[in-house]
């Protein structure tokens, strides 16, 4: 049966809310009057002073609606009971979206970023700011076996998250073939590949795989892939890291 228009368009908004935690991390999107922040979650159990009375300050005066937990309840909405410091925050991220959305209202031209298995939070952010800066229009950001947008990949992007679209699948496996339906060519990144990226000619739409730091790309990801490219080394270096390589693409002429 398929969903009303009504459930879609619900279930639409509250994707696009990601949950922040971690005192420094929230106090810093609190203190950024252009971000959206629908709810403040606090632990019953912090002390009321100093990070905590200024976030506490600033949420009143925003007009923040705030939701007291406890240490347990918290965790289940951090996910990370580690980090979240009894403090967390569902925030609005207007570029967080379907990879199939931007399917449907796909520009004529595109490059798009999209991310096999990245793990390491701080590759993710880092990724993130090179396509900001750069000529990427979007990252595909898979949410099985992926990084999660938290506090260490906004640091790490150094405030560029919300600058660039995010897009959201379960898996590439299920959103590439409908890109390249959509005449997009469809690269992988290898150090194994003949044709080099200071070779290539960049088509009117591209997606630009790069795969895990260890592993590199998946062979389920790589088999969908029309083409494969490699960065030339020297000196006997067998590869980049994987935020570098990102940059280098992401200034493609």
């Amino acid at each position: 049966m398929k969903d009303s228009q009504e459930y879609t368009a619900k279930k639409a908004f509250y994707d696009s809310y990601i949950t922040v935690y971690g005192r420094n991390a929230v106090l810093e999107v609190l203190q950024d009057d252009s971000i959206t922040i629908k709810k403040l979650h606090m632990a019953s159990s912090n002390k009321q002073e100093g990070v905590i009375n200024k976030i506490l300050d600033l949420a009143e005066r925003r007009g923040i609606e705030l939701r007291e937990h406890t240490k347990a309840q918290l965790s289940r909405i951090s996910r990370n009971a580690k980090q979240d410091q009894g403090v967390a925050a569902d925030i609005l991220a207007p570029n967080y979206k379907k990879a199939e959305d931007f399917l449907e209202q796909a520009p004529e031209s595109f490059r798009v970023l999209a991310l096999d298995g990245i793990q390491n939070p701080q590759n993710l952010g880092m990724i993130i700011r090179s396509a900001a800066a750069g000529n990427i229009d979007a990252i595909i950001l898979p949410k099985k076996n992926s990084a999660r947008l938290s506090p260490l990949v906004i640091k790490a992007s150094a405030g560029t998250l919300f600058k660039i679209d995010i897009l959201y699948c379960d898996t590439l496996e299920e959103v590439l073939p409908a890109l390249l339906e959509a005449d997009a060519t469809v690269y992988s990144l290898s150090s194994h590949a003949d044709q080099s990226i200071n070779s290539l000619d960049v088509p009117r739409r591209a997606v630009f795989v790069l795969g895990n730091e260890n592993e590199g790309v998946s062979e389920s990801v790589a088999k969908l892939c029309d083409a494969s490219f490699g960065i030339a080394m020297r000196r006997g270096v067998e590869s980049l890291n994987v935020a570098v390589t990102a940059a280098l693409i992401a200034f493609l002429p």
